[in-house]
């Protein structure tokens, strides 16, 4: 029997969600190929190594099927692919809706400019500060909650694996850095990894010290996201009542904020150098 449950985290569809109709048609063709070749539920069960429980709460579109359940399946429905053709949309499935809509941005994107002053921006977490993070939030997530916000944030990493790699700007506040959320060990390792991003090509690392005593971060994070046709899109918490904005003059005052945080952040250089000096002090 496979260790996958049907109480594992990130198969849970939420039915408000506009994907549900999806992960129900999924279901729905999985249901018809295994009775088109006769097989009963407990039996299709045991041939690609999950419980009756499970495969009926795919089949009625309860359960979002990962690609593996999806590859077994089509192998014993002898379905020549067709049903291996969902996992794409399956796997958008997992992740809640602001997460798909943010990481379809983040793949269009060809520069991002992101400042944040009070975690490590997620797109470079390592999956245990991820946790660590989310596990701090109140009202407590469930752990089906937590491992599906971990993986979403896992997944948007993606950026970095896309050719060409967009150019990325992050500032972040000093606190951000030597705050130990997960733990000393948790703590180490996400510092090593900064370590390791900011040194990428595309990646211009900033850090933002804490005794500057004036800059225009104070009212929280900035994000803007710019695109191959000129547009651009973008976020503050401290304006616009913390929704995304695409207005130009809204984006120009986003990067006029930005613009200025760089200019009085560290230099990548001296931002590498004050990682180090924080890792040694770990």
């Amino acid at each position: 029997m496979s260790s996958e449950s049907a109480d594992e985290p990130g198969w849970d569809v939420s039915p408000e969600d506009e994907i549900a109709p999806v992960v129900e048609a999924t279901g729905r063709q999985i249901r018809l190929w295994r009775e088109a070749a006769g097989m009963r539920v407990v039996e299709f069960g045991r041939a690609i190594g999950y419980g009756e429980d499970l495969v009926r709460k795919v089949e009625r579109g309860a359960r979002i099927p990962r690609a593996d359940f999806l590859d077994r399946a089509d192998d014993a429905l002898n379905a020549g692919g067709r049903l291996r053709a969902f996992k794409e949309d399956m796997e958008k499935a997992r992740y809640p809706k602001k997460v798909r809509e943010l990481k379809m941005l983040e793949e269009r994107a060809v520069e991002l400019l992101l400042y944040s002053n009070h975690n490590i921006h997620g797109l470079l977490q390592t999956e245990a500060y991820a946790r660590a993070l989310f596990a701090t939030w109140r009202p407590t997530l469930s752990q089906d909650e937590l491992e599906r916000a971990v993986a979403a944030r896992m997944a948007r990493r993606s950026i970095f694996n896309r050719s060409p790699v967009p150019e990325l700007s992050f500032v972040q506040e000093e606190v951000t850095l030597r705050r130990p959320v997960g733990g000393a060990m948790v703590h180490r390792r996400q510092l090593e990894h900064l370590l390791e991003m900011a040194q990428l090509a595309q990646v211009e690392f900033q850090v933002m010290p804490t005794a500057r005593a004036d800059h225009p971060g104070a009212a929280g994070r900035i994000q803007v996201l710019k695109f191959g046709d000129g547009t651009a899109a973008g976020r503050t918490d401290g304006e616009f009542n913390g929704r995304p904005v695409s207005d130009p003059r809204h984006i120009r005052i986003l990067e006029l904020r930005y613009g200025i945080i760089r200019a009085q952040a560290l230099s990548p250089g001296e931002s590498l150098a004050f990682i180090e000096q924080v890792l040694g002090e770990t």
